[in-house]
């Protein structure tokens, strides 16, 4: 079981690196990577709408990435 579960968090961590690089660069240099800079709209809700797929791809997958790496110091 450890082994199939191993497996599968090192095919997501592959596809999550493949994911990232092939994003776009945000705009706004160093403080646009961390969220700073923004409007008052851009913090407004709704935001999900607002992603675009490679972004919810990789929201998606961070989280997948969390649970297995969890689920992992349990086995």
């Amino acid at each position: 079981m450890k082994i199939v579960i191993s497996v599968l968090f090192l095919v997501l961590c592959i596809g999550l690196i493949l994911v990232i690089l092939t994003q776009h660069r945000k705009s706004g240099g160093f403080t646009g990577g961390f969220g700073g800079g923004g409007t008052q709209m851009d913090m407004s809700g709704g935001s999900w709408q607002r992603m675009t797929t490679m972004t919810k791809i990789t929201v998606v997958l961070t989280a997948a990435f969390m649970l297995l790496s969890l689920v992992l110091l349990k086995v």
